[in-house]
């Protein structure tokens, strides 16, 4: 099986289908496409995704976009180790998590929703930066909550990595980009420190991509 991956080293969507693919132990070409200087707006990346959003992984010419999509496929293809629970309740769990993440928080402060308060609202960095962490804390003290009714485990859920825990990470790496404060979050501390002692996220990081700057 032949894979692509467009994507962009910052992007937390890229992130997550990064560590995804590594904890699979799947082998991919990496496609770097910098979001910050509109290379997906170009034309020549239509044909790729029709919401010019990254990731996007192609299989032996198919392409997929959007980063649970992506990763549920995966999951499908190459159901060991699993990103989600055989049960399916646990299995409903796990992406409940996931979208607390991908869903909550993630897409209020991604590159074109900041680009918007400080380009056509013509807000400052100040006001940038509070909404940012705002929305930050606001999705973090949910998700931290949630993880301690789910009771002391290593990650998200269980004892072993999830697709969960493959959207937590990418958005703590956000966080401390933007400085945003995370004590208040112990038990996502932890797990994002487990997580990280792991390979399959460590080299998936921003700063190991082949793109970063």
């Amino acid at each position: 099986m032949s894979m692509k991956l467009y994507n962009y080293f910052r992007s937390s969507a890229s992130f997550r289908v990064r560590i995804a693919l590594n904890l699979k132990g799947l082998s991919y070409e990496y496609i770097p496409v910098h979001l910050a200087k509109g290379e997906h707006l170009l034309d020549a990346f239509e044909p790729m995704s029709a919401d010019r959003l990254l990731p996007v992984l192609e299989i032996n010419g198919q392409r997929l976009s959007q980063s649970m999509a992506i990763m549920e496929y995966l999951d499908e293809v190459h159901p060991e180790p699993r990103l989600l629970p055989a049960h399916p309740l646990e299995r409903a769990q796990v992406r409940a998590l996931a979208q607390m993440v991908a869903c909550e928080i993630h897409p209020l402060n991604n590159l074109r929703v900041l680009k918007y308060i400080t380009g056509p609202l013509a807000h400052g960095e100040s006001v940038k930066t509070e909404w940012i962490h705002h929305w930050i804390h606001t999705g973090f003290a949910a998700l931290e909550k949630r993880l301690d009714q789910l009771g002391s485990t290593r990650f998200c859920f269980g004892d072993q990595p999830s697709m969960a825990d493959a959207c937590l990470v990418p958005q703590v790496f956000s966080a401390q980009r933007f400085e945003v404060p995370l004590g208040a979050y112990p038990r996502i501390a932890q797990i994002h420190a487990h997580c990280m002692s792991l390979a399959a996220f460590d080299q998936a990081q921003p700063a190991k991509c082949p793109d970063a700057a």
